[in-house]
Order: structure tokens, then sequence, then C-alpha cells
């Protein structure tokens, strides 16, 4: 195949041979690519990969195995921040409950004032920060954390946490159950089923096996099994869909509520009087569930409760 080009400024017509005119049409294919390339792709994107690419092959495992390890810190040092906000809500709690909110928030308006600045939700972490901050003393053998002690600090941290929930849950029942509220709680068991005794609280999610708060409480049991309401009071609300599935919510006052999730059938209607005991619906797997089973909450003014400090032996 000849190419022939033909111009006024030509005395004669060239002709291209067979391997110019394939360079030519590369040419007129790839050009129109690449300018693609170059106004499609960010240039930090094309930077980023300039780099990488000059790296040697054990510098990149290197640098993605260190990223790695900087991501499953930041998460655990993440979850932790998440169950110490919900422990600095179950203080509040327990102040209002025991009458120690004012003194509680003077000493937070004490401490808050060595800064001038004024308490607000997060004074429990301000004043962490202070007290972390008012610290002192000559720098002896001073080194680095290490990986290891990373881990470690983190699991004795963890550690710290779980026992500080286990111990203000104990509290809060107590002064639940001896408070003005005590003939109101739901003690009662609302199916006759084992629970999983590690079911409320932080554990690994099911569905996408990262950790992640439960709520409430499970009772495996077959469909169909009858669910009672855990004490006296009114239905609040009935739903169906969503994550709880078909959900019976009880009203008990002073705030306090139950709720009964995942049920097959629902058995009692929004505004009707339920005593302790009656069967207000059936076990189901209905909503966000892996099989049948019951997924029983107590909360208090909308902040969850841990079942198992009410039910009775």
């Amino acid at each position: 195949m000849n190419i022939i080009l033909v111009s006024n400024k030509m005395a004669k017509a060239k002709s291209l041979s067979v391997f110019q005119a394939g360079m030519l049409l590369a040419a007129l294919v790839l050009v129109p690519i690449l300018l693609t390339l170059l106004f499609i792709t960010p240039p930090s994107n094309i930077k980023e990969q300039g780099v990488k690419a000059l790296l040697p092959p054990h510098l990149k495992s290197s640098i993605i195995s260190s990223q790695v390890h900087l991501d499953a810190y930041a998460k655990e040092l993440g979850e932790l921040q998440a169950r110490m906000m919900r422990l600095d809500a179950q203080s509040e709690r327990l102040a209002k409950i025991a009458g120690e909110k004012d003194k509680i928030a003077s000493g937070k308006d004490k401490i808050a004032s060595v800064k001038g600045k004024s308490p607000s939700k997060n004074s429990s972490q301000k004043t962490d920060s202070l007290l972390s901050a008012n610290r002192g003393g000559p720098l002896v053998n001073a080194r680095p954390m290490t990986e290891p002690d990373l881990q470690a600090a983190i699991l004795a941290l963890t550690q710290a946490v779980d026992a500080r929930d286990e111990s203000l849950s104990s509290i809060e029942a107590k002064i639940l159950q001896q408070s003005v509220l005590k003939d109101m709680l739901p003690n009662s068991n609302p199916i006759n089923a084992a629970f999983n005794s590690s079911s409320y609280g932080w554990r690994i999610d099911p569905f996408n096996g990262n950790k992640a708060f439960h709520e409430g409480l499970d009772f495996t049991a077959n469909t169909g099994t009858p669910i009672r309401a855990a004490a006296d009071g009114i239905v609040s609300s009935t739903e169906q869909g969503g994550a709880y599935g078909k959900l019976v919510k009880i009203e008990h006052g002073a705030g306090l509520e139950t709720r009964y999730a995942h049920t097959s059938k629902i058995l009692v209607k929004v505004g009707e009087r339920v005593t302790k005991g009656q069967i207000v619906a059936e076990v189901g797997s209905t909503g966000r569930s892996t099989g049948p089973h019951l997924h029983y909450e107590i909360r208090l003014n909308g902040a969850s409760l841990d079942p198992r400090k009410y039910l009775k032996n």
C-alpha cells in the first residue's frame, strides 16, 4: 500500500512506504487516546503511580503493610472512642438518677474554667485532656513506641473500658431497682428460651464481620414461640420492615420501654394496654436476622440498658 501526498509547495507528489504509512496510522490512533487519558486521570494519581513505579518491590510491600497496620490501629481507636462516648452518656444518666447531676456539673465547671472554657457535652473528654496535659518530670531513656507497645496499650485500654462498662451497668441497674421506677422495671423473662449471654454489647457483626454495638439480648427459639410482655405497659408502636423486621414497642412509664424484634406475627395493636406475661407476638426471623430468634431491648429515655441486669433468675 502506498500513500501519495500532494501539495502546492511540492514540485512533485511524494509517496510513503508501507512502514511509514503504518507509523502515521498508529500515531493518528494513539494520540487521541493519550490525550484522553491525560485529561481524565487526575495529576495526583499520575504522580503517585509514577512514584510507586520507581519503588523497589520490597519497599512497595512494606508501605502497603504499614498502611494496613495504621488503618487497623485507627479503626480500634475509633471503636474505643465510640465506647467512651457511650460510657460518658451512661455516667450522665447515672448522675441524673442518683440526683448528683449538679454536683458533677459543678466539678466539670471548675476544671473547664482552668482554660476559660464553659463545659459542654464533651466535658469529660476535655477533662481527660487537661489531666493528661498537666504532667511532667525528667526525660529518661526515651524511645518511640513500637508496634507491640501500641498493641499492648490498646489491649489494656480496651480491657479497662470493658471493666468500666460492666461496672457502670451494674451500678445503673442497682440504682434503678432501688428508685421510684422499681415497680415499672421489665424484669420478667419475655420468652421461655435461653438467651445468648454475650449478645448484648460489643460483638462481631454477623453480616459484615466488623465490630458493632448490639443493643439487645438474643433469645434463640423456634418460629411461632410465644413472646410475652416483660412488664405492664401500653403498646406504643408496631412496625414492619427495616432492620428490626416486625417490631413491637411497649412503654412502661417514666421513659422505660421494651422492644420485641424480628417477630413473625404481631398480636397486639397500638394503644392497647398489656399486662406482664401477656403474649404480644411470636418468634420469627424478619428484618436483619440470620435465623429465628427474639431480639429483646430495654431502653430508658432512648438509651439501651443491659437486659441481663434486670431479668429474674
